[in-house]
């Protein structure tokens, strides 16, 4: 067995040693690794009206922290939130027609308008069962994205890109994200956590965190509390810019004019991934650590000392990193953590989590001082929304694997709103430039080549 896996190493680093590109080829060639410039700033590749992350201000050629602000359509989300809350309404479905039309509604186009979301959540006759119950997956991401490619065939004009059937397929897609989350979930409990298989029929009627809900509780009860706590996160989650990574990737993939389901799936595959949508995932592993490990919640000693072991790699995961901290473009403050975390402290109060929740806030001030302690660094990191996202999720009994999935219920009403945006006004194939650095090798004779490498990737094809 030993001698197997040292065939296995030289195998395998015979093959990474062709991918490995060095560091100084990329100064060499003032590449913007990650399209980011060497400020840390994002390379300016596109335009948008739909959304604006705003965390700090140009002087003199450097960057200066300032509060973060986030934007729909040049309305501060905090606004939206405020007035949303002040009136007692949930504020969800208003935010998609701002995204997506460019204004906010009156009385008469939301109510007029929640109804048509509400009246496309079921899913084309037989779906459930053809589709998700006949191959449940373990992962709901990877669940979603295939399910949203298997609508495709049901769709009587897939590949008109005319603005107004990309919009009808877009407003069928975000009314129905929630149920084939709900429903994959469903699936996945019976079929791998033996489970009894609970299938409930969307409510047309309520809103989309009321449906979330009440697809995914056997009982479907919740209290307002719950489901104004969750309509927030969705309202935060719901546009972040052209440039994070899954819109980007909308931009991307439709600027190469294929279909709406195949660009919506390629932006899901992009939020899974734990740089991005997966994160609050990281935070829920890394807390439930840190209280394992730290005796009392309390002491900003106890908690400081496992903070700095964790950016040490001496904790956690290894990583170096206090996962739910720290941002691209917001510095002081990431806005939409500051409005989940303030409206999750009643809930926290009420549902008995307040000593864990206070644990979270004595976090978020410790960790910028041990980032900086360790690092020896003057730059600014903040909490963002990853950190008390799935803390929230947690209080409302959402399952840790459904995180993720939701955060795309949310995410959708911005893809689609790019996805329209490319269309209409993008007009050319996103093709940016990679510089080969291969050096040039003559060609070699097949009696002449290397052999051992196939009998290594036969094995690998049965790793398990």
């Amino acid at each position: 067995m030993e001698n197997q896996m040292s065939v296995f190493k030289k195998h395998f680093d015979e093959i990474t040693s062709n991918e490995y590109i060095d560091d100084d080829l990329y100064h060499k060639y003032n590449v913007k690794r990650g399209l980011r410039n060497a400020d840390g700033t994002g390379v300016l590749v596109g335009l948008t009206r739909v959304g604006d992350v705003h965390g700090y201000v140009v002087e003199n050629e450097k960057k200066v922290a300032v509060p973060g602000k986030l934007y729909y359509r040049g309305i501060d989300i905090e606004d939206i939130v405020a007035n949303a809350g002040k009136d007692k309404r949930f504020c969800f479905e208003e935010t998609v027609y701002l995204l997506l039309f460019g204004s906010l509604p009156n009385k008469k186009q939301l109510t007029e308008f929640t109804a048509l979301i509400g009246n496309n959540r079921l899913l084309p006759k037989n779906f459930p069962e053809d589709v998700i119950m006949k191959a449940p997956s373990r992962d709901i991401m990877n669940k979603l994205a295939s399910s949203i490619l298997a609508l495709y065939p049901y769709d009587n004009d897939p590949e008109n890109l005319s603005p107004e059937n990309v919009l009808r397929q877009c407003m069928e897609l975000i009314a129905r994200f929630p149920t084939i989350v709900a429903y994959s979930y469903m699936s996945k409990k019976h079929y791998f956590d033996h489970d009894s298989l609970v299938i409930h029929l969307a409510d047309s009627a309520c809103s989309t965190a009321e449906a979330i809900l009440s697809l995914i509780r056997p009982d479907q009860k919740y209290t307002q509390h719950e489901a104004e706590l969750l309509d927030l996160a969705l309202v935060l989650h719901a546009e972040h810019g052209g440039g994070n990574n899954s819109t980007f990737t909308v931009h991307l993939v439709s600027s190469a004019d294929t279909d709406t389901y195949s660009t919506i799936a390629a932006g899901i595959g992009s939020l899974k991934g734990y740089k991005h949508g997966g994160a609050n995932a990281k935070v829920i592993g890394m807390m439930d650590d840190i209280m394992k490990n730290v005796k009392n919640w309390e002491s900003e000693e106890e908690v400081s000392a496992y903070l700095t072991k964790i950016m040490k790699g001496e904790a956690y995961d290894g990583s170096k990193l206090i996962y739910g901290q720290g941002h691209a473009v917001y510095t002081i403050t990431d806005p939409r953590a500051v409005l989940l975390r303030d409206k999750a402290e009643a809930l926290a109060e009420e549902k008995g989590f307040k000593k864990e929740y206070n644990l979270y806030r004595l976090i978020e001030r410790l960790a910028p001082v041990v980032f900086k302690k360790i690092k020896g660094s003057d730059k600014d990191i903040c909490t963002n929304v990853d950190f008390y996202s799935g803390f929230v999720y947690k209080m409302l009994g959402i399952p840790p694997e459904l995180n993720t999935p939701i955060f795309a219920v949310s995410r959708i009403a911005g893809w689609c709103a790019h996805r329209m945006e490319e269309i209409i006004t993008g007009g050319r194939i996103i093709r940016p430039a990679y510089k080969c650095v291969q050096s040039r090798n003559k060609y070699i004779e097949i009696d002449k080549r290397k052999e051992g490498i196939i009998s290594w990737l036969k094995e690998l094809l049965h790793w398990q």
